[in-house]
């Protein structure tokens, strides 16, 4: 059997970008990549030109265990050489089972992946986004693929492959489900960015980076006090190094002091502006243009200008 790449993501925009690193690493294999769907996933176009449905005879989305038993079964039957996993919370989970089943390496996440000499070799972050490191591994092994840095094909037919998987019963078993109140956007497609920092100095005032993202057509995002220690908006909104990457137009940050961890995530924007009343504060250092200034004073005045009749 030909070299082949498996791939996997439980997120249907990002499991279209980690089969085009798939289709890429494969044919530096000489080889084919595949998409792996439990037989539960939701119908549809597939994510891949080929893609393997694991039938294990009982609900597997959502079981990372139960996702990452029937990877590890179908890699191991075929020989598969890599195994590339969405870089999101649950994948990372599913990535490191999968490794730890099959007694191989991983090489965490990585932006972009190359073939060398029988390795696969990783670009990936380290200290918080401020210097990319090379990594390498030798084959077989796994690795996850940073959202944001490989950009999808065009949707197409799949040719659908089913394997059958033994899928033991869960140890834990689920009682019920309640699905989280959210009212967040998918801040990875966003083309421009208004994002909420420490210096609000209550919940109701967030109102104002509202208005900004209103007259500019945005969203509206966070740093991670906002969502993770405040509960003012959901974790969805939270960039950074824990949180999601981005990659827009225009980033604005307001009331951000930048610490690395934020950067990490807002890097890659095409141009950035800082709004802080602490002309020391880091993210000046980060952004093309900063305004030195109260946000309460400077924010509604743009909004403002913005928002007048031939602005």
């Amino acid at each position: 059997m030909a070299d082949e790449v498996l791939t996997y993501s439980e997120d249907p925009a990002l499991a279209a970008e980690v089969s085009a690193a798939g289709l890429e690493t494969a044919r530096a294999l000489g080889g084919e990549a595949a998409a792996i769907e439990p037989d539960d996933a939701p119908a549809g176009r597939r994510a891949s030109s080929k893609t393997i449905v694991a039938k294990g005879g009982r609900k597997a989305r959502g079981d990372e265990e139960a996702i990452a038993s029937a990877i590890s079964e179908i890699a191991k039957a075929r020989n598969s050489k890599v195994i590339l996993i969405g870089s999101t919370k649950s994948g990372r989970a599913v990535g490191a089972r999968v490794a730890a089943r099959l007694g191989i390496p991983s090489l965490g996440t990585a932006k972009r992946l190359q073939v060398e000499g029988g390795r696969l070799v990783a670009t990936r972050e380290v200290y918080g986004g401020k210097f990319l490191a090379r990594v390498a591994a030798r084959l077989p092994c796994v690795a996850a693929v940073q959202p944001g840095t490989y950009q999808p094909g065009p949707a197409a037919e799949s040719r659908v492959e089913v394997y059958s998987v033994s899928l033991k019963e869960p140890t834990v078993r689920t009682l019920e489900v309640r699905p989280k109140p959210s009212n967040s956007v998918d801040l990875r497609s966003a083309e421009i960015i208004v994002s909420a920092g420490r210096g609000f100095a209550k919940r109701e005032d967030l109102a104002l980076a509202e208005g900004l993202a209103k007259v500019l057509g945005g969203a509206v995002g966070c740093s991670r006090p906002l969502s993770s220690d405040l509960g003012w908006l959901d974790e969805g909104r939270h960039i950074g190094l824990t949180g999601v990457y981005v990659h827009p137009r225009l980033y604005v940050a307001v009331g951000i002091s930048g610490q690395m961890q934020h950067l990490a995530g807002v890097k890659d924007s095409k141009l950035i502006v800082a709004i802080n009343k602490d002309k020391e504060a880091p993210i000046f250092q980060s952004a093309d243009y900063g305004i030195v200034g109260d946000l309460y004073k400077v924010v509604p005045a743009i909004t403002k200008i913005l928002a007048s009749p031939g602005a």
